[in-house]
């Protein structure tokens, strides 16, 4: 009977916990926006004009038009320009750049740049892993490493944030028939939940 009863308890948190956990990214999202852009407006507009989700639906509304503004020729050489003041100032370099690089790789924008899915064989073990490659392109990697017959490819961990980069000869991978958003939800939750196709 206890058995039973824990099985349904997991049941339920397997069910419910990324549905909270998403609500709660949401909730925290509106909530910083509000509270930053909030404190802006009342600045500008004094309280008397300033009513609650007034500062979400602002925030909203200027990621709207910066998207737009990105297309445009001026605003791709400001924020060149910009980013070049920012590369000059050691610690924010690291970390801009980081974000930055994070955020562009995972956007809809660059989906179709991403290279392929890919399982890699380790040795003669028979056992292999699910990994993105990020870089095929020689020229691009670091001296030393710069080898023709390898390739750059990214391999998240299961049930946490981050992740491995590593140098993997071609002939030592096989692409998989999956899209890239398939094969980090089966690495992340270590293949409990998706149902994906590793065989190609």
């Amino acid at each position: 009977m206890f058995r039973k009863i824990n099985q349904n308890i997991l049941t339920g948190l397997i069910t419910l916990l990324p549905l909270i956990l998403t609500l709660y990214l949401l909730y925290w999202f509106i909530l910083t926006t509000e509270a930053f852009l909030g404190h802006l407006i009342r600045i500008v507009l004094s309280d008397t004009y300033y009513w609650p989700g007034m500062g979400f639906i602002v925030g909203i509304i200027v990621a709207f038009f910066v998207g737009v503004l990105m297309h445009t020729i001026i605003a791709k050489k400001l924020l060149s320009s910009l980013e070049k003041i920012v590369q000059r100032v050691p610690l924010i370099k690291s970390v801009y750049l980081s974000i930055r690089d994070l955020l562009d790789y995972f956007s809809a924008e660059n989906e179709s740049n991403f290279e392929q899915v890919v399982a890699i064989q380790w040795g003669d073990t028979g056992m292999q892993i699910v990994g993105v490659v990020t870089q095929t392109n020689a020229t691009q990697m670091p001296a030393g490493l710069n080898h023709s017959d390898d390739i750059l490819v990214y391999i998240p961990m299961s049930y946490g944030i981050g992740g491995f980069a590593v140098l993997v000869p071609r002939k030592s991978t096989r692409p998989l028939n999956m899209s890239m958003e398939e094969a980090m939800r089966f690495a992340l939750t270590a293949g409990v939940t998706s149902k994906v196709n590793l065989n190609n």
